[in-house]
C-alpha cells in the first residue's frame, strides 16, 4: 500500500565534489551566472514591453520563453549557490519536490512554446495572406493559454505519481531533485511512472521535433521559390535563431534523460548533464534572439539607451 511522503525526512543531494580553495570561485561563478540570465531575460521582456512595433504574435509568443526560462534557472541555482558556501545538501522532501515540478515544468513549457513559435513563422512566410486572420489576438490567446494549462497537467500528474510513494532511501544522485532521480530513492513498483515518463518524453519532445521538422521544411521549401532575396534573407535569419535555440533544448535534455535511464552511465556525466539543462537555455536564449533577430536588437538596443540617459539625468 502506498504511503504519501513524510515532510520530516531530509533527502541529501549529490555532493558538489568543491575543495576549500574553490568555494568562492564557485560561489562568484554561479552567482554572476544567474545574475547574468536574470538580466539577459529581464531585459529581453522589458524590450518587448516598452516597444510597440514588437507587440506581434510573433513577439508575443517569445515573451513567454525568458518568463519559462527564469523560472528553470530560479528552481536551481539560488538552492545550488546557498549549497557552495554552506556545503550543505540537505533539502526537505517537499523543497525536492517543488524543485524537481520547477525544473520539468520549465524543461516542457519550453518546448510548447519554441513549438508555438515554429507555427507561427510557418504561418507568416508560408501564408503571409492568412496570417492575420490565423494569429489573431483571441486565437494567440488560446495558444498561449493552452502552452500554460497543457504543461501545468502534464507536471502535476508527474509529480502526483511520484508522491503516492514513500521513498526507502534518502541520497538523491543529481545535484538537484528532478523525476528520475527521486524515483531511484522509491523501493516499490514504478512501473506506471516509467512508462508516463517515457510517454510523455515521447509526445512531448517527440511532437515539438515533429512540428519543427515539417514547419521548416515548409519555410524553405518557400523561401528557395521566393524572387525577394531581403524577405529571404530575413526569413531564414529569424527561423535560424529559432532552430539554434531549440536544438540546444532538444539535444540536452534528450541526452539528460537517456543518461538517467542508462545505469552504466557515469554519475558525474549525470551531474553535468542536468545541470546544463537549467544553465545553458536560459543563458543563451536571449543572447540568441537579442542578437540575430533585428527588430529585437534595436528595440533592447533603444531601451538600454533610454536607461542610460534617464540615469544620466
Amino acid at each position: 500500500m502506498y504511503t504519501n511522503v513524510s515532510s520530516s525526512v531530509l533527502l541529501s543531494l549529490a555532493p558538489l565534489g568543491i575543495s576549500d580553495s574553490n568555494i568562492y570561485p564557485a560561489f562568484l561563478f554561479g552567482t554572476v551566472t544567474y545574475l547574468l540570465i536574470m538580466f539577459f531575460n529581464l531585459l529581453v521582456l522589458a524590450a518587448i514591453v516598452v516597444s510597440k512595433k514588437l507587440h506581434k504574435p510573433m513577439f508575443i509568443l517569445l515573451f513567454n520563453l525568458p518568463i519559462n526560462d527564469m523560472m528553470g534557472a530560479t528552481a536551481c541555482f539560488p538552492h545550488l549557490v546557498y549549497s557552495v558556501v554552506t556545503q550543505d545538501r540537505l533539502i526537505s522532501q517537499p523543497a525536492c519536490i517543488t524543485q524537481a515540478f520547477l525544473i520539468h515544468f520549465y524543461g516542457t513549457g519550453n518546448f510548447l512554446i519554441l513549438s508555438s513559435m515554429a507555427y507561427d513563422r510557418y504561418v507568416a512566410i508560408c501564408c503571409p495572406l492568412r496570417y492575420n486572420a490565423v494569429m489573431t489576438p483571441q486565437n494567440l490567446i488560446k495558444i498561449i493559454a493552452s502552452i500554460w494549462v497543457i504543461t501545468f497537467s502534464i507536471i502535476v500528474t508527474l509529480i502526483l505519481l511520484l508522491a503516492r510513494f514513500k521513498m526507502c532511501r534518502t541520497q538523491v544522485v543529481g545535484l538537484f531533485c528532478n523525476n528520475p532521480s527521486l524515483l531511484k530513492l522509491v523501493c516499490d513498483d514504478i512501473r506506471v511512472n516509467n512508462y508516463y515518463g517515457l510517454v510523455i518524453m515521447c509526445l512531448i519532445q517527440g511532437g515539438a521535433l515533429s512540428i519543427i521538422i515539417y514547419t521548416y521544411v515548409q519555410i524553405i521549401r518557400t523561401c528557395v521559390m521566393t524572387n525577394h532575396p531581403d524577405a529571404r534573407r530575413k526569413a531564414l535569419q529569424t527561423c535560424g535563431s529559432h532552430l539554434v535555440v531549440f536544438l540546444l533544448l532538444q539535444c540536452n535534455t534528450l541526452i539528460t534523460l537517456i543518461a538517467h535511464r542508462i545505469e552504466s552511465a557515469s554519475p558525474y556525466m549525470r551531474r553535468v548533464l542536468g545541470v546544463s539543462v537549467v544553465i545553458f537555455p536560459p543563458f543563451f536564449d536571449p543572447i540568441i534572439y537579442g542578437l540575430k533577430i533585428t527588430e529585437l536588437k534595436q528595440s533592447i538596443k533603444g531601451f538600454l539607451r533610454r536607461g542610460v540617459v534617464s540615469i544620466k539625468g
